[in-house]
């Protein structure tokens, strides 16, 4: 019976949670807060702004190697991986961990361990869980983590420190339970989520990596909570517009086409442009520099410009608003370039425009009978918990975009003050979340093992 079924779901999930190494392993998070909680310290400790995430990949690859993971690598861009071997633990195993990887592991740079590689050939299913170690901070800010009781203070202790200490507790807690893994379980800690990184660890997965293919569901865990779930992504695109010119003195060269005025002229018509209520769309203005000083015309001016929308007809309403982008730039240049002096421009030039965009975030959402929603629903309904659905932008964005059961969780616990320098973490409850991250990961872990004959997007 297909997972998506709510009773076999919950029957699977109910049997599951009855093995003994299932209780082993959530005896190991019970029993291990402090460990958890100083591995998200050790890791929001360490800066990791956009596209300078290096020092998390390396710490991220010490600590799989640590706790036993197998195959651990460290992609072109940075992401982390490392494995759960299908068939774990080995039939002959003399303790509870895998192999001990080989030297190097723990370094920055590629690297493999001495018992099994990433499964990109192997050519059954792998079941994902990710999680993204980037945050939105500079290099240069303050982190000064703070441990008070159950409690972590600091810039990106809940986004998303919780999300890769969560990976790892749910790691380590099956390696230590030696509970049974029918096929390989996959813990990525990825790169580029945040802002303009604009999802690019995971995409690289998806774009560049075989073991993309092989994958049945892809968990996603970023911040806390164990009560919601995002399965609609949200889509976006983002824009970084400048118009340029020769610049000038404000007296001597006036006539000379002025960057700002064109800019603005642009933004301000773009800003009326109208947006339908379904599907829900917005427009923001997000930032506009440019300029030397009062008594200058300015040589550039840049803006940046986010358009979201959601749902089926999302993608073409962001196609809609990025022709109205570039309509209302080329507008604008072109009408203030004829405002200017005819001796002014034959001596000093024209304006010009260049439009990049900065970011592209698939709409995408989980089908309603999505065996990953099943099996969801019937975790939940085990352990007694009701999972709100929600709409976001996360790594899940991408997996869902190219029709892979995905979907984004919290890892447990609670917080707030995200993106901001008094951002904190509570580890109370984080156990309960944890739980149902584990069984859900094990539970499609169970469902691809019927899915093999199937081939896996091949």
């Amino acid at each position: 019976m297909p997972l998506g079924s709510h009773n076999s779901a919950f029957s699977r999930v109910t049997a599951l949670a009855s093995r003994r190494a299932i209780h082993a392993a959530f005896a190991w998070l019970h029993g291990n807060p402090k460990t958890i909680m100083d591995w998200q310290a050790g890791l929001v400790a360490i800066p990791a702004p956009p596209f300078g995430e290096a020092l998390r990949s390396e710490w991220l690859a010490a600590r799989f190697a640590e706790i036993g993971l197998s195959g651990i690598e460290t992609d072109e861009v940075g992401n982390v991986f490392g494995v759960l071997v299908a068939g774990w633990p080995p039939a002959k195993a003399s303790s509870g961990r895998a192999a001990t990887p080989a030297s190097g592991a723990a370094s920055g740079s590629a690297h493999a361990s001495s018992d099994a590689s990433l499964p990109a050939a192997s050519g059954g299913p792998v079941v994902m869980l990710s999680a993204h170690l980037d945050t939105v901070f500079p290099a240069e800010t303050p982190l000064n983590p703070v441990v008070d009781g159950d409690r972590l203070t600091a810039p990106g202790a809940c986004d998303n420190g919780a999300g890769v200490a969560g990976m790892l507790a749910i790691a380590q807690a099956l390696l230590k339970s030696k509970a049974e893994v029918p096929v390989p379980l996959i813990f990525m800690g990825n790169v580029g989520e945040e802002g303009e990184g604009d999802l690019r660890g995971v995409r690289h997965l998806y774009d560049a990596s075989p073991l993309a293919r092989r994958i049945a569901a892809h968990i996603v865990l970023d911040g806390a909570g164990a009560d919601s779930a995002v399965t609609q992504a949200l889509g976006s695109r983002r824009f970084r517009v400048t118009v340029s010119g020769p610049g000038g003195h404000s007296f001597t060269d006036a006539g000379t086409p002025n960057p700002i005025a064109a800019l603005a002229s642009a933004l301000a018509v773009l800003a009326q442009t109208e947006l339908p209520e379904q599907p829900r769309t917005t427009l923001n203005l997000g930032t506009i520099q440019g300029g030397t000083s009062v008594n200058s015309i300015p040589e550039s001016a840049t803006a940046t410009i986010d358009f979201r929308s959601t749902g089926a007809e999302g993608s073409s309403e962001l196609r809609r608003l990025e022709a109205a982008l570039h309509g209302a730039v080329e507008e604008a240049v072109a009408y203030w370039n004829a405002q200017g002096k005819p001796s002014a421009t034959r001596s000093r030039g024209l304006l010009s425009f260049n439009i990049v965009r900065i970011g592209d975030r698939p709409c995408a959402h989980l089908a309603d009978d999505s065996p990953l929603l099943g099996a969801l629903r019937a975790v939940d309904r085990h352990l007694g918990v009701r999972t709100e659905l929600l709409l976001g932008s996360t790594d899940a964005n991408i997996p869902l975009s190219l029709g892979v059961p995905a979907l984004s969780l919290g890892a447990g616990g609670e917080g707030s003050g995200a993106h901001t320098q008094a951002e904190w973490y509570s580890a109370r409850d984080r156990e309960a979340g944890l739980k149902r991250v584990l069984l859900l990961t094990l539970a499609m872990a169970e469902w691809a093992t019927e899915e093999q004959g199937s081939g896996i997007r091949d």
